[in-house]
């Protein structure tokens, strides 16, 4: 079989393992959880949410501690013991860049400085944080992760590593640009041609871009993507999978240096294209409440989605099913995932059962514009919320706290909720033929609509809930009606509760 690969599928993009599609339900492990003793007692844990593969960190100091001289224990003990619990894993090289710092590159690159200098303020003060604008840097990093990619070509037979992210969120932090030396020289220099507006002149960044931290912005992200097509082109010529980069988002109101700024933003996507093509897409790291925003915006950026990080809470049930159903997404992965706990655990639990079982759809609809996510645009809605699929449209409103048992017939028609507690509320809507849809998801109610005013009124002809089994079967568990659709007026997935329905519409004036 082939090695691990992206594939064009509609307007979407696939990840292809062993020739087949591939969606990633994933959890990352946090910083210093990637070793065997210590992640040994949570792999029981890690199957009973139903990840099928998981993002875990390789650190630079630990497989080159003295330089040419490697050591692949972490390396295999993770292949293999991910391997053997029926896992893949997505590997995150921490080399040059953590976070910005280069707090895992060796001792003997942090103590070289003449070898391996650092980025300056504009004060001239000294970062934690290796300048992009280093050739010996760049080239030991790109020979190490090389390394690394012919290790796993000749050991990772089974292909268990599907991916790779090269760095990690990388960023210029305190200042918009790097002021070394170096830097300095390369801001005072040309343009690179790549990156000249349409009818501009030649000339320096500030020249073509203005004077402003905008500009600094731009000049970083130019060269750190440079750096980073470097690494990735050197592991890829040894071992070719996906490879991409993923960024720490903007906090409201920040400004270049506030925030981890040049790193694969959406803002920044043309540069990063231009500067890296050994990529094969940038990533978010999404930990703000307005996810749906930085996951469009990823996408429309020309990205495929696959969310690396995200937060921990019970909204990551939600925001996966967001990612899948709206974007076909690569795959979802909350942050430090064998901390998981609580109701954030069984929900996203819960909202992986339903991936699972998805899949197969999730995989056929993949960009063919009959598939979407649904979340909630704000917490304060008035009116439904509206999404075209095809010529019909969806109309749905959220319920994100308990609603009091059905009682005499009444679904909730008082508008009251039964307690205070925030609940996930999203659904992946698949329209599997013209009249026929797949709704699954948890805290959403659904009416449908023509797309032409005065058309057609579209009915619920009938509704089942049940489940898909391994080999794509249907089966029902029980037909709904009545009070669960509201004398056929809606359908209905109840807050708290994860659940798949199959829904017939009819149309009649």
């Amino acid at each position: 079989m082939s090695a691990p690969h992206l594939a064009r599928s509609g307007s979407a993009t696939l990840l292809m393992v062993d020739d087949a599609p591939f969606v990633i339900r994933g959890g990352e492990l946090g910083n210093s959880s990637a070793e065997r003793a210590y992640l040994d007692e949570f792999w029981p844990k890690l199957e009973a949410i139903g990840l099928n593969t998981v993002v875990a960190p390789v650190y630079w100091h630990a497989i080159e501690p003295e330089e040419g001289a490697f050591d692949w224990a972490l390396v295999d003990e993770l292949v293999d013991d991910a391997s053997a619990h029926g896992m893949r894993l997505v590997l995150l090289w921490f080399g040059t860049w953590k976070n910005s710092m280069s707090c895992y590159a060796p001792a003997w690159v942090k103590t070289d400085l003449a070898r391996f200098p650092r980025a300056r303020t504009a004060r001239g003060q000294t970062l934690e944080l290796l300048t992009p604008f280093a050739a010996e840097s760049r080239d030991a990093d790109a020979r190490a992760f090389a390394a690394l990619m012919a290790h796993l070509r000749e050991t990772d037979t089974e292909h268990t590593v599907i991916m790779v992210q090269v760095e990690n969120e990388i960023g210029m932090i305190e200042d918009p640009r790097d002021h070394s030396e170096q830097a300095d020289a390369a801001f005072a220099g040309p343009v690179p041609a790549d990156l000249l507006p349409a009818g501009a002149r030649p000339g320096t960044w500030t020249e073509v871009f203005g004077d402003s931290p905008a500009t600094e912005e731009r000049f970083m992200a130019w060269a750190f993507a440079r750096y980073v097509d470097a690494v990735a082109a050197a592991g890829k010529a040894q071992l070719p999978v996906p490879m991409y980069t993923n960024a720490a988002l903007i906090r409201p109101g920040a400004t270049p240096g506030q925030y981890p700024s040049a790193g694969p933003l959406p803002h920044l996507a043309d540069v990063w294209r231009a500067g890296a093509p050994s990529l094969d897409f940038i990533a978010p790291d999404i930990y703000f409440p307005n996810f749906a925003e930085w996951a469009d915006a990823y996408v429309d950026s020309g990205s495929p989605l696959f969310v690396p990080e995200a937060l921990r809470s019970i909204d990551a049930a939600a925001n996966a099913l967001y990612a899948y159903g709206r974007h076909a997404a690569l795959g979802f992965s909350p942050f430090s995932i064998e901390s998981i706990s609580g109701e954030a655990e069984s929900y996203l639990t819960a909202a992986y059962d339903v991936v699972a079982q998805l899949t197969p759809l999730i995989a056929a609809h993949a960009g063919d514009g009959m598939m979407t996510g649904l979340l909630p645009p704000s917490d304060d809605m008035r009116a439904p919320h509206r999404v075209r699929l095809g010529d019909i449209v969806l109309s749905a409103s959220y319920e994100r706290v308990g609603a009091p048992a059905l009682a005499d017939g009444v679904i909730n028609e008082s508008g009251d909720s039964h307690g205070t507690r925030r609940l996930p509320s999203a659904a992946i809507v698949i329209r599997t033929a013209p009249d026929e849809l797949v709704v699954a998801g948890i805290g959403v109610t659904l009416t449908f609509h023509s797309v032409e005013a005065g058309g057609d009124t579209v009915g619920i002809l009938d509704c089942q809930e049940g489940r898909f089994e391994a080999d794509g079967t249907w089966r029902r568990t029980r037909w709904l009606s009545g009070d669960q659709t509201h004398q056929g007026r809606h359908v209905r997935l109840e807050p708290g509760r994860f659940a798949i329905q199959r829904v017939r519409l009819y149309r009649y004036r």
